[in-house]
This record gives C-alpha cells, sequence and structure tokens, in this order.
C-alpha cells in the first residue's frame, strides 16, 4: 500500500479528540484533545454550545498537524466520527445555530415519545427505523426546535434551515458550507431514515413534522464528502469518512464478521452485534441499526445502549468528590468491603437497554451505616459491568431461533476511556462469564474513522485485511464462582426493579 497520513475527528460528548495516523499500518504519531463546557438548563436536559464544538474540532486538527511537523499538504484525507443523535439545526445562510445542540442524553421530549407510542405509533417506527420511540434520537429534538424556538418553524418551512448530526454540522463548516451530508449510521439514528430501504422516509418525517428540505444527503462511510475551505487548515484537504462514534469503534475493533461483538466505555456504554447483511429484528427492546455502508452495501447490527457508563466515574469525581481523577476509581474500588454488596442504578438520565424508561432516576440500594467512599466507587463500576450483561443477554435471545442469524461471539472486544481500568474490566468478565479483550490501540473509535479515510484514499487495505491485523493487548478472563456471579447479579436485578417501581 502507499503511505500517507490520515487525520481522524473524534468529536465526543465531553470532548474533542484529533488523531494523525500514518497509512496503511494506521500507527498514530500525534493526538489533540480539548474537553468542552456541558450545559444543563433543566432537570433531564443536556445541551452543548455549537461553537464550543466547532471551535474544539478546528483547534484540535490544527494542533495534531502541528505536533506531527507535518504540512496540511501531507494529509491524503479526514475521518471524522461523532456523538450520534445530538441535534443541530442552523440558518442556511449564515452557517449560525439557532439554538444550542440538544445532546442525545437530553430527555426533554419524554413526553412527547410517550404521547406517540400512547397513539400507537411504536410500530410503524420500529418497522421503518430500528429504532424505539425514545427521547434519545434526534428527531423529537428536531420538533422541538421547531418549536420551540421563535419563528424556526417557518424558517424550515421556507427551506432556509438545515438540520443535522455533529457530523454533518462540522461537514458544513469545514467544507465553508458547500457540503451538506450526512453518512448512514448518523442517519440510521436519527428516527427518520429507512435503514433498509437506505433513503430517508417520508412518513416519519411527516410524523415528526419535519419537513424533508431539512435534511443532508445521505453517503456511505468511507465516501467523497467534499474538501475542507483551505483557509481552515492550511490546504483543501479532502474529508473521505464519516461514521457514529459507536459505528467507528466498531469498524476500530474490525468486527466485520457477522456475530462479533464490541462494547464501548465512554460517558455511555454501547455493544454492537453484527447481523451482517439483513437487519434481526429485536424481541427485546434492543435496537436494529446500520453497522457500517460500504461500497453502496449496507452491513446492520443489534445495539444496546447505556446511558452512564464513565459518567458514573465522572460523578463519583465531580458530584460526590471522593476521586480527583478517573484513574483513582479502581483503585478505590479494590478497597471496599467484600462482604458489603451495594449497588448504584445510575439512571441519571433514564435507563436504556432492555428499560428504556426516560423517567426513571438513579438510586443506590444497600446503604449501611459503614458505606463509604470505596463502597461507592465500587458500585459505580460495578453498575456499568451488570448493565452489560443486561444488553448482551438481550441480544442473545435476539439472536437466538433466527433463521441465518449468527449468534454472538463468547468473546467481548472492549474500547473507550473507561477500559484502561483494570479492576472495572476483570469485573466485566467475571459477571459476564466471559472473556473480556481489550486491544493494543484502545482509541478505536479514531482507528475507524481513519480507516474509513484511508480505506477511500486508496491507503489502507480491504477490510478483512485491516481484521488480520487486529492485535490484542490483555485478555481479562472470568475468575468468580458461578454462585457469586449468580447471586451478585440476582441483586442487581433486584435494585433494578425497585428502581423503576419508585416512580421518581
Amino acid at each position: 500500500m502507499p503511505a500517507g497520513h490520515i487525520l481522524a475527528l473524534d468529536q465526543g460528548t465531553t470532548s474533542t479528540r484529533a488523531i494523525l495516523f500514518r497509512a496503511p499500518d494506521l500507527a498514530p504519531v500525534a493526538v489533540a484533545q480539548q474537553e468542552f463546557q456541558q450545559h444543563y438548563p433543566a432537570s433531564g436536559w443536556v445541551e452543548h454550545a455549537p461553537e464550543d464544538l466547532w471551535d474544539t474540532s478546528l483547534a484540535v486538527m490544527r494542533e495534531a498537524i502541528g505536533k506531527a511537523g507535518l504540512r496540511p499538504e501531507d494529509i491524503a484525507g479526514i475521518g471524522i466520527a461523532n456523538q450520534r443523535e445530538t441535534t443541530l439545526v442552523w440558518d442556511r445562510r449564515t452557517g449560525k445555530p439557532i439554538h444550542r445542540a440538544i445532546v442525545w442524553q437530553d430527555r426533554r421530549t419524554a413526553s412527547a415519545c410517550a404521547a406517540l407510542r400512547e397513539a400507537g405509533h411504536a410500530e410503524a417506527v420500529a418497522a421503518a427505523t430500528g429504532l424505539l420511540i425514545d427521547p434519545y434520537f434526534s428527531a423529537t429534538k428536531v420538533t422541538w426546535l421547531l418549536d420551540n424556538v421563535a419563528g424556526a418553524r417557518a424558517a424550515a418551512e421556507r427551506g432556509d434551515l438545515a438540520f443535522g448530526t455533529v457530523d454533518s454540522f462540522l461537514l458544513w463548516r469545514l467544507t465553508g458550507g458547500r457540503v451538506h451530508a450526512t453518512d448512514a449510521t448518523n442517519a440510521a439514528r436519527t428516527m427518520l431514515f429507512d435503514i433498509r430501504a437506505g433513503r430517508w422516509d417520508a412518513g416519519m418525517c411527516a410524523l415528526h413534522r419535519v419537513p424533508m428540505s431539512m435534511l443532508p444527503e445521505v453517503r456511505d462511510c468511507a465516501a467523497d464528502f467534499g474538501t475542507t475551505d483551505p483557509a481552515l487548515l492550511g490546504a483543501a484537504i479532502p474529508v473521505l469518512g464519516i461514521a457514529g462514534d459507536q459505528q467507528a469503534a466498531t469498524v476500530g475493533q474490525a468486527c466485520f464478521r457477522p456475530g462479533m461483538l464490541k462494547s464501548t466505555y465512554g460517558t455511555g456504554c454501547f455493544a454492537l452485534l453484527n447481523t451482517g447483511d439483513a437487519p434481526v429484528a429485536s424481541r427485546h427492546r434492543l435496537l436494529t441499526t446500520i453497522a457500517y455502508q460500504l461500497a453502496g452495501r449496507r452491513t446492520y447490527a443489534l445495539e444496546g445502549a447505556i446511558f452512564v457508563a464513565g459518567a458514573a466515574v465522572q460523578w463519583l469525581r465531580d458530584g460526590l468528590g471522593v476521586i480527583k481523577d478517573a484513574a483513582e476509581s479502581g483503585r478505590l474500588a479494590a478497597q471496599a468491603d467484600p462482604a458489603m454488596r451495594c449497588y448504584l442504578v445510575p439512571a441519571f438520565v433514564g435507563l436504556g437497554v432492555p428499560h428504556w424508561d426516560a423517567e426513571a432516576r438513579g438510586a443506590i440500594h444497600g446503604l449501611t451505616r459503614g458505606t463509604g467512599p470505596a463502597d461507592f466507587a465500587r458500585a459505580a463500576l460495578e453498575s456499568v459491568g451488570y448493565q452489560t450483561r443486561d444488553l448482551l443477554e438481550a441480544m442473545q435471545a435476539d439472536i437466538d431461533g433466527v433463521a441465518g442469524a449468527a449468534g454472538g461471539d463468547s468473546v467481548l472486544r472492549v474500547d473507550g476511556g473507561m477500559v484502561a481500568s483494570d479492576w472495572a474490566m476483570q469485573f466485566l468478565a467475571d459477571i459476564l462469564g466471559a472473556p473480556v479483550d481489550r486491544p493494543v490501540v484502545r482509541e478505536t473509535t479514531a482507528l475507524g474513522a481513519a480507516y474509513l479515510a484511508g480505506l477511500r484514499a486508496g491507503l489502507c487495505p480491504p477490510p478483512e485485511e485491516f481484521a488480520a491485523a487486529w492485535r490484542l493487548e490483555r485478555r481479562f478472563a472470568p475468575a468468580m464462582a458461578e454462585a457469586e456471579r449468580a447471586s451478585a447479579y440476582a441483586g442487581w436485578q433486584r435494585a433494578v426493579r425497585r428502581t423503576l417501581s419508585a416512580g421518581y
């Protein structure tokens, strides 16, 4: 393969990162990262300032290029991975957003979603989009913006407004407003896209009262998305890859074979099971989605979402003040009394799979007078393992008995910032009763975005060759006795039932 460099932009929920990779081996050569402010204007509401998303993206790309000592002309392409479902609407003439971005975690449209379900639309939505009606997805966020920002609906009807997830907004800015596009994986998370037909669904747009003139063009994950304005990075660099962060991580983990399974632990946790070229309808409130689309061919996945994973560790740090750094959580958890079983159900913004309860709120069960900071740390880390088991059991139940469907691998590939904790990964293997594989390259979201751009640029090999180069850093084998595993998980299930029945 010819040599070159690919710049990956990983725009996440709490920070933006750029990694410059050398092709074709995709070895990282420079990294830059910036955090940005989260906004919580009301209970259950989460917003980002659009200019923070743009400013940090531009800054980290420039910084990574500078650190590598490269000229902009040395970069063959840019790949973008982004926090999914986060919704922006902007003026086509000025490029100015009409409101802050409404983040995927935001629950302000819970009542609107309940009304849609009560009106009997759930089956039609699932059939077209593969999704459940939930505030998590973009459609009801767009509706809220059009109904609550003065003049927005009239402007949208005139064709003056554009909608996009974060990738689409950044692409618009990078190309100087010349390209309004997205990829199939991000489109599949809007609740407006027919994942089987591979196009925007007029019926879904009508249901949510979203004018189709607002929607971006949908392209493959590895495709020509235009070139950057030369004034931004010093040269016109082609944007050649886009995928939602979890799908980018699926690519970065080389989960190209049906049955392969990965789980990413960032602010939330998202597990994807490759189901091949046929979508599998879930019977256990999982999502049917697009894993990636290459050369016009869609590969599908079952997905389970945990809204709070790394965010539970952030809560330990910022909310309780029991740790100063996320890296302390595992060491503190190891000091907990092993005889004390304390459960944190981290429903800070509702519960995801398999409950999908937008109204649930967090609770701690099993508190005693002796409960202390170490027990809170242990409960926070263990909650991620328990929630992962919930969704993986639902996945396996969906696959079982489906003709032609590949069952999940017995090994879980993991990535994301939280997997740096050996303690958390060992508990994950213990509670799953299955091996957990941590790769050498843990920034698999950025790696996947870089691979997609490198594939389009002709610098990276086809998927099967890329998969052969995947490397294991450490395997965590289960060491917990079966009786203890069963008892601990049963306690978690009781804690969840009590939380759901509390009706906060």
